[in-house]
């Protein structure tokens, strides 16, 4: 279970920060994950914006498609699914829990690669009409599949995760995972992508929330 500061409390520095009940906030192995799959999010809504403006024939700025699936690539299918497939799937196959939906999320993960693949492939060479309607319709795959895909883990795989381990061991996943991130990434890996999901709003000029307020008179 990761343990982060407290809202008011302040780590000096050169001084250790403990994990005492009363200085820190507790978060969860799925709050984590959960966490994770809100970055997933905010590249799909960016995807969604790519697509309306290759279908409307607007100008894309330099570098945003390739942005967006870096961060699909490196964090989420690189690191967070691969926290699912080595640590969850295996877990929910020994009880005999949710198999059916494992092995379809399992298949899912892998068709999300390939769809990434050419995804970057394509954006590296766009250059005609072809090649814009095939990365719009291998974008609004990817993000028609994702959409319910983390939903589903959201709502059904993670609350059974609890269920089928101990609190000890799904309290140790959690530390667990926390030092796969920090090996990885040199540091907080959510935070480093957050802000590289907001940079790539700001681009796309979807960064506002306000904007997407609709009107209810």
């Amino acid at each position: 279970m990761r343990c982060l500061p407290a809202a008011g409390v302040v780590a000096l520095a050169g001084t250790q920060v403990s994990c005492r009940k009363d200085e820190e906030e507790e978060v969860s192995t799925n709050e984590d994950l959960m966490r994770e799959h809100g970055i997933l999010k905010r590249v799909l809504l960016a995807y969604d914006e790519i697509v309306r403006r290759i279908r409307g024939n607007h100008e894309l700025p330099p570098g945003a498609i390739t942005d967006g699936a870096t961060i699909i690539r490196k964090f989420i299918e690189d690191y967070h699914e691969k926290l699912e497939e080595n640590h969850l799937f295996p877990r929910f196959r020994k009880a005999g829990k949710l198999t059916e939906l494992v092995e379809v999320l399992l298949a899912q993960h892998q068709a999300g690669r390939c769809l990434t693949d050419r995804i970057v492939a394509t954006a590296a060479a766009l250059k005609t009409n072809d090649d814009r309607n095939r990365l719009a319709a291998d974008l609004e795959a990817f993000n028609r599949m994702y959409a319910p895909h983390e939903a589903r883990e959201d709502t059904v795989l993670f609350p059974e995760l609890r269920k089928i381990v101990s609190s000890h061991e799904y309290d140790s996943l959690g530390e667990q995972f926390e030092k796969i991130e920090r090996q990885t990434f040199g540091g907080d890996g959510f935070d480093m992508y957050v802000a590289k999901v907001t940079a790539l709003e700001k681009r796309l000029g979807i960064s506002d929330l306000a904007q997407f307020t609709p009107k209810c008179t």
